[in-house]
C-alpha cells in the first residue's frame, strides 16, 4: 500500500513539475539561450588560461637549472714568463674541456612576477567582459523573437474575432436574402472578406512558425507551435538614465585595469634584480688555471643586475599608458552619451504608446457603437452590406491597433531595460 501511495505521489509531482514549466516565459528563454550559446564555453577556457598564466608566473621563483659543456682548442696558452733552475712547470694543454651544472635562484625580480599576475587577471577580466557584451546582445535577440511571437498571436486573436464576426453577419445576411432584404452578391461580399481574413490567418501562422522555430534554435529547446508564451511583466522598469549595469561599462573598467598592470610591468622592468647562484663543474683546467689536470670545482655567490637603459624610454612608455587610459575614458563618455540618447528616445516612445493606448480604448468603444448601429440600419435597409463590412473592418482594425500598441509598449519597456541592463 505504501509503495502505491509513493507511486501516486511521484506521478502527481511529475505532473506538477510539467505544469509549472509548461508555460514559456521571456526569462526562461533568455536563460536557455545563454546556456545554449556556443560562446558560453569561453568562460571556462578564460578561467583555465588565467590559472595557467598565474601558475607560470609563480614558477619564476623556482630554482632554474642549466647544464653546459664546452670543448675547445686554442692556438696559445698562458705560460710563466720566467724560468727557475731545477723547477719545471708543464705548460697548459691547448685542448681544454669543461662541463658544469648551474642553479640560479631569484631573490627579488623587481616586481616582474607580481606584474605578470596582475596582467593575467586583468586579461581574463577583459576577455570575460567581451563575452558578457555578446551575451547582452543575445538577450536582445531573444526579446525581439519573444515579442514577435506575442504580437503575431495577438493579431491572430483579432483575426479570429473578425472571422467570428463575419460568420455571424453572413448568416444574418443569408436570412435577410431569404426574406428578400438582401441578395447573393451581399452574401458573396461577406465571403470575400472571410477569405481575406483566412488568408491573413494563414500568413500569420506561417510567420508564427518561423519565429517559434528561430526561438527553438536560439534556446536549444523543443518548442511546440501550441506552447503558451506568458505575457511579460514590465511594471518594474526604471525610467531613470542610470546605465552603469551595462556590460560595456565593465569592459571599459577591465581595460583600464589591464593598462594599470602594463604600467606595473614597465616600472618593474626598471628595478634591480637580485639572485643567488651555485655552479658545480668538472674540467681541464678547473679554477686553478696553472694546473693542467681534470678537476672538479664549484662557485657560489649572490649577484645583482640593474639595467639603466630601461630608464631611457620609461617616461615615454608611462605617457603612452596614460594616453591610452584617457582614450578609454573618452570612449566610455561617448558610449554613455549615445546610450543616454537612446534611453531618452525609448522613454519618449513609451509615453507615445501609452497615449495611443488611451485613445485606442475610446476609438474601439466608438467603432463598436458605430458597427452596432450599422447592423440595425442594415436590418432597416437604410445602408448596404458593404457599408456594414466597412464598419466591421474598422472596428477590427481599431482592436488590432490596440493589440499592436500593447505589445509594442511592453517591448519598448523591455528595450529600455536592455539599454540599462536591469
Amino acid at each position: 500500500m505504501k509503495i502505491i501511495k509513493l507511486l501516486i505521489i511521484s506521478i502527481l509531482l511529475l505532473f506538477k513539475v510539467d505544469v509549472i514549466f509548461a508555460e514559456i516565459t521571456i526569462e526562461k528563454c533568455q536563460d536557455a539561450a545563454r546556456e545554449n550559446y556556443p560562446l558560453i564555453r569561453q568562460y571556462d577556457l578564460i578561467s583555465r588560461t588565467k590559472d595557467y598564466n598565474l601558475a607560470n608566473a609563480n614558477k619564476n621563483y623556482l630554482p632554474q637549472l642549466s647544464l653546459s659543456g664546452k670543448a675547445s682548442y686554442q692556438s696559445d696558452v698562458t705560460e710563466l714568463p720566467i724560468s727557475v733552475p731545477g723547477i719545471q712547470v708543464d705548460p697548459l694543454s691547448k685542448d681544454q674541456y669543461q662541463a658544469y651544472l648551474q642553479i640560479n635562484q631569484t631573490i627579488w625580480d623587481g616586481g616582474i612576477t607580481g606584474s605578470m599576475k596582475k596582467t593575467a587577471k586583468a586579461s581574463a577580466l577583459v576577455d570575460t567582459a567581451k563575452i558578457e557584451i555578446e551575451m547582452y546582445l543575445l538577450k536582445d535577440r531573444v526579446n525581439q523573437l519573444y515579442f514577435g511571437i506575442l504580437l503575431i498571436r495577438e493579431q491572430k486573436k483579432q483575426v479570429n474575432i473578425l472571422l467570428d464576426e463575419l460568420g455571424v453577419n453572413r448568416k444574418r445576411i443569408e436570412s435577410y436574402m431569404q426574406n428578400g432584404i438582401a441578395n447573393q452578391s451581399d452574401v458573396d461580399a461577406v465571403k470575400v472578406e472571410e477569405l481575406g481574413a483566412a488568408k491573413q490567418m494563414a500568413e500569420l501562422t506561417a510567420r508564427e512558425n518561423a519565429y517559434i522555430n528561430a526561438m527553438a534554435l536560439v534556446t536549444g529547446q523543443t518548442i511546440s507551435i501550441n506552447a503558451e508564451f506568458a505575457m511579460p511583466d514590465a511594471s518594474h522598469y526604471d525610467s531613470g538614465l542610470d546605465a552603469n549595469e551595462r556590460p560595456e561599462i565593465n569592459f571599459f573598467e577591465a581595460r583600464k585595469i589591464l593598462h594599470d598592470s602594463k604600467k606595473s610591468a614597465i616600472v618593474a622592468n626598471t628595478m634591480p634584480k637580485v639572485g643567488a647562484f651555485l655552479q658545480g663543474g668538472y674540467g681541464r683546467p678547473a679554477l686553478n688555471m696553472l694546473k693542467n689536470n681534470f678537476d672538479p670545482y664549484y662557485i657560489a655567490g649572490v649577484q645583482a643586475t640593474w639595467n639603466f637603459g630601461t630608464y631611457y624610454t620609461l617616461n615615454n612608455e608611462l605617457n603612452k599608458i596614460k594616453a591610452e587610459k584617457q582614450s578609454l575614458d573618452a570612449e566610455r563618455d561617448t558610449f554613455e552619451f549615445n546610450n543616454n540618447l537612446q534611453i531618452i528616445s525609448q522613454l519618449g516612445e513609451i509615453k507615445r504608446l501609452e497615449s495611443l493606448m488611451e485613445n485606442d480604448d475610446e476609438i474601439i468603444a466608438l467603432r463598436s457603437a458605430i458597427k452596432k448601429a450599422a447592423q440595425v440600419k442594415l436590418e432597416n435597409g437604410t445602408i448596404s452590406v458593404s457599408d456594414l463590412l466597412r464598419e466591421i473592418n474598422n472596428e477590427n482594425m481599431a482592436m488590432q491597433d490596440r493589440a499592436l500598441h500593447a505589445i509594442q509598449l511592453l517591448s519598448a519597456k523591455y528595450n529600455l531595460m536592455i539599454l540599462k541592463n536591469n
